[in-house]
């Protein structure tokens, strides 16, 4: 899983932007007049901001510990888990600091001035040690965003391609199955046509055999006689026609 995809990643950067928000109010607080009413409102905000960003460090706590009992199905490793646990360490104690320094408040002028003076070294110096550490995270980031875009791309062509082949892949089995209803229509087709000219030789073979019977009778019967035979023989004409052709 990408850095920019890691759910941890984006909790951190919202609890750090979180941070660097109280310590700009906190500084705001260092340079506010003792008992003054804005020095109290300050304070109202700051130790409000503080349980809020310990409860977000604490529930982020909790899923690293749920993470590290399998690393390898979240994707990371022992080295990543211990990178994230100092990260919340000093998360932790950069607010517990600030903290305790609203709740002391302050004592006296020069007390006051070397506790802070010491206190701001410490707050400045915990974000100076993790910013090689969110730098490191941001080129991974990048580097992973990298990747992944180029993975997708390529996932992407893959499957163009294989929509574009299966589109042909159908489009020849359409071809295929048209060719063999055309082929099935032919077969068809050509067994009508040899069984009307199997009717028609039949029917020209009974024609001539009646043709010829009718001349043998003409010539044994007299002109009265063939004029029946050949009424005769119209109605049977006429009857073999409607038999062969009508029915």
């Amino acid at each position: 899983m990408s850095s920019a995809q890691d759910p941890f990643y984006i909790v951190k950067e919202e609890i750090q932007e979180s941070i660097d928000n109280l310590l700009s109010t906190f500084h705001q607080w260092e340079q506010t007049p003792t008992d003054s009413s804005e020095q109290a409102r300050l304070t109202k905000e700051l130790l409000a901001a503080c349980e809020s960003i310990e409860w977000q460090v604490d529930e982020l706590d909790k899923t690293i510990d749920v993470a590290s009992r399998d690393p390898s199905w979240y994707g990371i490793n022992d080295i990543e888990l211990g990178k994230r646990r100092r990260w919340t360490s000093n998360a932790r104690a950069q607010v517990g600091s600030m903290k305790k320094s609203v709740v002391a408040g302050k004592q006296s002028n020069g007390t006051s001035t070397s506790n802070l003076g010491g206190m701001r070294r410490e707050l400045l110096r915990l974000p100076d040690s993790d910013q090689k550490e969110r730098s490191n995270a941001y080129n991974a980031r990048d580097n992973d965003d990298f990747i992944s875009s180029e993975s997708d791309r390529q996932l992407l062509l893959m499957r163009q391609q294989d929509e574009e082949l299966d589109e042909l892949s159908a489009s020849v089995v359409r071809i295929g199955d048209v060719g063999l209803t055309i082929h099935d229509e032919l077969i068809a087709h050509d067994k009508i046509l040899g069984e009307l000219d199997t009717e028609m030789d039949s029917t020209s073979n009974r024609l001539d055999f009646v043709q010829k019977k009718i001349a043998m009778v003409m010539k044994k019967t007299s002109l009265k006689g063939q004029m029946m035979m050949i009424c005769f023989l119209i109605v049977l004409f006429i009857v073999l026609f409607v038999l062969v052709f009508l029915t």
